[in-house]
């Protein structure tokens, strides 16, 4: 998701990295974030995304960008 051209529009349009889009992305429409790094850097650049909103025209781009897919391990079958 992070090298979608919507994303990598949008964080370039506010000077943020596609990671802080994304987080924002799920803040703006109410969802949840639980961001996971080690990386001090990545770790500050995830907690580091009030200072921008995304546009209307942004939100929707990247609302469509949904698949109704998973990106990750399902929940159910998770026993890592």
């Amino acid at each position: 998701m992070l090298t979608e051209p919507a994303v990598v529009t949008a964080a370039g349009a506010h000077s943020v990295t596609p990671a802080q889009v994304v987080l924002r992305w799920h803040l703006q429409q109410g969802r949840i974030v639980i961001p996971k790094s080690v990386t001090p850097a990545r770790i500050a650049a995830n907690a580091d995304v009030f200072g921008f909103t995304l546009t209307g025209a942004e939100l929707d781009a990247l609302d469509a960008l949904e698949r109704d897919g998973r990106t990750g391990p399902h929940p159910a079958r998770f026993n890592g």
